[in-house]
């Protein structure tokens, strides 16, 4: 018995058909298919296949069968990529964190950060909150993170790489949305969704921005993520400050507007923990404060 079989068996048992099989799965002629099918046949000892009114049906013994087969040839790819996992020699890996959303902007400029070396590393990306993020670097599961500075890890230090403003977040069809720049004292007169204490520098902004402007709101609902702050803003028609790299991801029922005056800022950083040794760490940070500059938005 040799792989084909097993492979041309499992190809005429899901097309349900031997001419169909061969033509459109295995590119070969049916009668050598039909061939090769009675091959494997008399090796197992009993019939597989009955022919039908609709094709060819499998037998009691060809279901059993199919289900070791599928596992064997499944057992060879496993086997054959482990094989080619150990004749490459290991590339170190390199984790970058991005705060969710972030890496439209930042994934690219990365890459272009680290340049020749991508031929010698494995970079992982993930998507995650800051303070998830903050928790990465400290365990070591990150290398580095694009997010907020938190001010729970003293182990970690930042490099700012960019100031955000907020913008104003509303349905699509709202009153304000006809204005071309948005009044905060607007703010008191809506819904207000705010951040949660998970989005903790993004809310201490918000809050100190409506405090300076005489406002004292208290949100109707908390968010700490995009997708949270669009569900509710569409549904409950209520209205958001966010970094505007929100803009990136507005569905049709969802509008942003600039806030008349001094927008409310925000860093955004590359985190990175202090202790790492990390020398492809250490030649991202070198590039990245030498040429590291915000992407076009």
């Amino acid at each position: 018995m040799e792989l084909r079989h097993l492979r041309y068996f499992i190809a005429v048992a899901e097309e349900g058909s031997l001419t169909v099989a061969a033509e459109r799965r295995l590119h070969t002629a049916q009668p050598s298919l039909s061939r090769q099918i009675r091959d494997l046949e008399r090796e197992i000892g009993v019939p597989l296949l009955v022919r039908s009114a609709r094709g060819v049906e499998l037998t009691e013994a060809g279901k059993v069968f199919l289900d070791h087969a599928r596992l064997a040839l499944a057992q060879v790819d496993a086997g054959r990529e482990a094989a080619r996992r150990a004749a490459r020699p290991l590339k170190p890996v390199f984790a970058v964190g991005f705060l969710s959303g972030q890496e439209v902007n930042w994934l690219a400029e990365t890459s272009r950060l680290l340049g020749t070396e991508l031929r010698n590393i494995e970079m992982t990306v993930s998507s995650e909150n800051s303070p998830e993020l903050a928790e990465g670097l400290s365990s070591g599961r990150l290398d580095i993170a694009f997010m907020r500075h938190e001010p729970n890890h003293p182990e970690l230090d930042y490099v700012t790489v960019g100031i955000e403003h907020f913008v104003m977040l509303m349905p699509s069809d709202h009153r304000l949305a006809r204005q071309k720049e948005v009044d905060v004292r607007e703010l008191a007169k809506e819904t207000f969704i705010g951040g949660s204490n998970v989005a903790g520098p993004m809310r201490q902004a918000i809050e100190d921005y409506l405090a300076a402007n005489g406002l004292n709101i208290e949100p109707a609902h908390r968010v700490h993520n995009l997708t949270m702050a669009m569900s509710l803003i569409a549904s409950t028609r209520g209205v958001a400050l966010l970094p505007a790299y929100a803009e990136n991801f507005l569905p049709w029922s969802v509008t942003s507007r600039p806030l008349k005056g001094e927008p409310p800022t925000i860093d955004l950083a590359v985190g990175y923990r202090r202790s790492n040794g990390s020398p492809i760490l250490a030649l991202f940070l070198s590039r990245l404060r030498k040429n590291g500059k915000a992407p076009a938005s």
